[in-house]
């Protein structure tokens, strides 16, 4: 017998309470790029996948000059300092906006595999940081050959006579 489920308009609505929670959720808590409160520390957006022998991060740090940038590899944890500083010309009370955040970022990551640090190489251009992670040997897969079976004569230690 087949179970029929009844279409309920007010289980779709959400409480206001709910949405309150999702929004704060969404704007504070966990942020995606530069919206932080006064005095947290900034975490830039990054953007991380692999191919069968690197790991690829791609960090967007506008702003940032290239030796204002501090990379880390430790074990599998990658870590990513900076500061993004303020134009020092313009004075606080000459601003009409200011909606740029300044200061200094720490960014970790936990790598899903084994990596080879010494070997990374980073690229900086136009605002965007790429990292290339050479994975650890033993991680990276490997190609099996499949060779076909040959046929070999049957031996035996002696014939049999009928």
């Amino acid at each position: 017998m087949a179970n029929i489920t009844r279409y309920d308009p007010l289980g779709e609505m959400v409480t206001l309470r709910q949405a309150m929670d999702r929004l704060f959720e969404d704007s504070f808590v966990s942020p995606l790029t530069w919206r932080t409160l006064e005095g947290e520390m900034l975490t830039p957006a990054m953007d991380v996948h692999q191919t069968a022998d690197d790991i690829i991060v791609k960090a967007a740090l506008p702003g940032v000059k290239a030796d204002d940038v501090d990379i880390t590899i430790t074990g599998q944890t990658l870590t990513l300092r900076g500061e993004f500083k303020a134009d020092e010309n313009v004075s606080r009370d000459q601003y009409l906006y200011r909606e740029r955040r300044y200061g200094t970022f720490n960014r970790q990551l936990q790598l899903p595999v084994r990596v080879q640090g010494d070997a990374a190489n980073a690229t900086f251009e136009d605002g965007l940081l790429t990292l290339r992670i050479p994975k650890a040997e033993e991680v990276k897969p490997r190609q099996i050959q499949v060779k076909p079976a040959t046929k070999s004569a049957p031996t035996s230690g002696g014939t049999v006579k009928p």
